[in-house]
């Protein structure tokens, strides 16, 4: 191959990202041919004097694509678009223009006996279906059912937007001039904020790590991610900072609760200062708080929502990890001008959610149901994070880092140097274990030896059992006792 890709150290852009967009483009026009042999990752890397897993990350972007093939003991080799004319319509073609920029994860999931910490997602064990039942029942029984089966508002099922508002103005979440709108989840709420706010090139100032949804969804539309580094204290606030002031964000997204991969809070004087920063900067906050009703331990701390006096910040929230996924009914709260354009967009998109779902879970929220199920719910996760803490104590080796937060459904670990949890993955599921490697979530940081373990659905004998299938497989790479799992020219 003669290419040789040329590299900004300088650029805030990660060079495996700039490796990827040279390869993609040229693999586009041509100029890499179908069938094509991409250099190993260690010859690539020795060549362009990088690490060997900033390369492997930049060819497994470029499988996830669709744009070269694996094959282990081979090599990585070009797939790339047919060149012959085809007749009819080229679907091949015109979805390769608009395939995804920043792929969500990995292709495919866990065999059935594999231990999966790959899904942030409650217990399917958990769900109290003779509850849910009888909610069903309650609003199928209803005089005014007909009208709950018609098309509705796209601001959504008036009962339950009103105790909504209501339960937020409580809290005191909710001020005079704002108003609310049901979503389908915050998957949603998130892309119907993109929608209204963004255009295309327009920067985006996120944490980092990230959601894979929300970097999904903010790269689909063309925005441009500014990752902020997230610590135990919090964002980065000089690097906030700059990028409020050099970057000019149209919007700040933050996770202010056992964020999503890490588990981390924000605490309260982080809290107060990003507010203070986007405030000054006139960038509007949206804060996703999908895991806000599930601490296990420690005192909850005010919503930016509650603590923003100006009214930059909309909250957004769902049911989904606390009840039912599969209902995907989430909403969004913020200033009225913001949720009158988003119900717009709103009914562009869909017209309106699935109101016989609103109604239901209105219906097991108001007969104590919901609240019922929320208990069981705190009990069960404090059990799965306790075994998980504790089966990453005993079980993963010295040099070994984790998160330790008090709720969510999320531990994020960092394995000792030079460990790839990329690479790895292969040889975990192959022994029993699953999960998601950290460069999934990167935005301008790549950690290699990052991983997300995602407990909640598991019960804490599997947790323990996962963790320390987890445990023998790093402790036999740091040994050096097995290589096969990542052969020299291949890209897992």
């Amino acid at each position: 191959m003669e290419f040789k890709p040329a590299l900004n150290h300088a650029s805030d852009l990660p060079l495996y990202r700039q490796l990827y967009d040279q390869f993609a483009a040229r693999i586009r026009s041509g100029e890499l041919a179908r069938g094509a042999r991409l250099p190993a990752t260690r010859e690539l890397a020795g060549l362009l004097g990088l690490n060997r897993t900033t390369v492997a990350a930049a060819y497994e972007l470029l499988e996830s694509a669709g744009l070269i093939d694996g094959q282990v003991g081979r090599g990585s080799f070009v797939r790339g678009t047919s060149p012959a004319p085809v007749e009819g319509v080229d679907w091949a073609g015109l979805l390769e223009r608009n395939e995804p920029a920043a792929p969500s994860g990995p292709a495919g999931g866990a065999g059935k006996d594999v231990i999966g910490f790959v899904m942030s997602r409650p217990s399917r064990e958990l769900f109290p279906l003779d509850d849910f039942r009888a909610s069903v029942e309650a609003v199928l029984a209803r005089r005014d059912l007909a009208d709950i089966l018609q098309l509705g508002s796209p601001s959504g099922y008036e009962p339950l937007r009103r105790y909504l508002l209501e339960d937020a103005r409580r809290q005191h979440l909710a001020g005079p001039g704002d108003d609310l709108i049901v979503t389908n989840g915050c998957q949603q709420a998130l892309d119907l904020i993109g929608r209204v706010l963004l255009g295309p090139g327009d920067t985006v100032a996120v944490e980092d790590p990230i959601y894979t949804g929300l970097k999904s969804l903010m790269a689909g539309m063309g925005a441009q991610l500014a990752g902020i580094p997230l610590g135990p204290e919090g964002l980065d606030l000089a690097q906030l900072e700059r990028v409020l002031e050099r970057e000019r964000p149209r919007l700040l997204v933050v996770t202010s609760n056992f964020q999503n991969p890490t588990g981390l809070t924000l605490p309260l004087a982080a809290r107060l200062a990003l507010l203070k920063a986007a405030g000054a900067a006139g960038v509007p906050v949206v804060e996703s708080d999908p895991y806000g009703e599930l601490r296990y331990r420690g005192e909850a701390l005010p919503a930016l929502k509650q603590l923003d006096a100006n009214g930059g910040t909309v909250l957004v929230r769902s049911f989904s990890k606390v009840s039912f996924p599969g209902l995907r009914v989430g909403w969004a709260l913020g200033p009225k001008p913001l949720i009158d354009r988003l119900r717009h967009a709103k009914e562009a998109s869909d017209l309106h959610t699935d109101q016989l779902s609103q109604a239901v879970l209105l219906e097991f929220a108001e007969s104590g149901r919901l609240e019922a199920h929320r208990a069981r719910m705190l009990r069960a996760g404090a059990e799965r994070l306790a075994a998980t803490l504790e089966a990453c104590r005993e079980f993963l080796p010295e040099g070994t880092r984790w998160t330790e937060p008090e709720g969510g459904m999320n531990v994020w670990v960092r394995l000792p140097e030079p460990l790839d949890a990329g690479a790895l993955l292969t040889r975990a599921q192959r022994e029993g274990v699953a999960y998601l490697p950290g460069r999934y979530f990167a935005v301008s940081r790549l950690e290699p030896g990052a991983l997300r373990l995602s407990f909640a659905g598991l019960p804490p004998e599997e947790i323990r059992k996962g963790v320390a299938i987890l445990g023998r497989v790093v402790r036999s790479e740091l040994d050096g006792s097995s290589q096969a799992f990542e052969p020299e020219s291949a890209m897992v």
